[in-house]
């Protein structure tokens, strides 16, 4: 007990009013936790887990995100599709001088309508979805994005919207048994769009303490659509963009192709 209180106790002083806390500053990392959490609480039910790695791949050989946590969040929506996103590709740079952005300032995310229960689970589960085609896809692509270093500029350049080519379906258990045969080329391929159509909710994250992210779907292209791709240029990228985008599913795969 301190002299002054001392006094105070005998003298019958009221004690003197202890300091107000100080709340922690939070720091960039968390900031940019916090911001990505309230831009999908606007979108849908955020779960509380994430899908993640025991050991990160980044210390394994695999590709280098921008800290060694590589997370992916799930959210259902009140349509009742499902969204896997990447948690992680727009955190600050861990360690790296002179890099004071917001990582590779994007988040990639994945949205289907009618995922089968039994790999959707339910609110509270997100261990099934480790087993989907979503996961097995958006991780890949993500290995993809951070192997070379984001992809933002790309994106820049080529007016939102990149297509990919991901050869050896048939050695992706997941993909090769889940995903409709139409999604899948003759010689193995399975082909997506990054960046469009966009997606019906908020394409930014606002908040973030460093510098702008945004948030690029992974789109899936049926192998007639590839075709046309390849045998056109990247303005038949952009009219097939376009032409999903008039789609009641838009952006969103659906299992079930009709």
């Amino acid at each position: 007990m301190s002299i002054g209180s001392l006094l105070r106790r005998w003298f019958g002083g009221k004690p003197a009013p202890s300091p107000a806390a100080v709340p922690p500053t939070p720091t960039a990392f968390d900031a940019s936790h916090e911001a990505r959490l309230r831009h999908w609480e606007k979108v849908g039910a955020v779960e509380s887990d994430v899908i993640t790695h025991l050991i990160s791949p980044g210390l394994t050989g695999g590709p280098h995100w921008p800290t060694t946590r590589q997370a992916y969040c799930v959210i259902r929506r009140a349509n009742g599709s499902a969204i896997l996103a990447t948690d992680g590709l727009s955190d600050p740079f861990e360690d790296v001088e002179g890099m004071d952005v917001n990582g590779f300032e994007m988040e990639l995310f994945v949205e289907c309508a009618d995922l089968p229960r039994e790999l959707a689970g339910g609110p509270g589960d997100v261990t099934p979805l480790q087993k989907s085609w979503m996961f097995a896809l958006l991780s890949h692509v993500a290995g993809i994005v951070a192997n070379n270093g984001g992809i933002v500029p790309l994106l820049d350049r080529y007016g939102g919207v990149l297509s990919m080519e991901l050869p050896g379906v048939s050695e992706a258990e997941s993909i090769h048994s889940q995903l409709p045969e139409q999604y899948v080329t003759p010689d193995d391929v399975l082909g997506v769009l990054i960046g469009g159509p966009g997606p019906d909710f908020a394409a930014t994250v606002v908040g973030m303490p460093l510098s702008p992210v945004r948030i690029v779907p992974i789109v899936l292209l049926t192998a007639a659509e590839l075709a046309e791709i390849r045998a056109g240029d990247e303005t038949t990228r952009e009219a097939i963009a376009a032409a999903l985008t008039k789609l009641p599913y838009t952006h969103v795969a659906r299992d079930s192709l009709v």
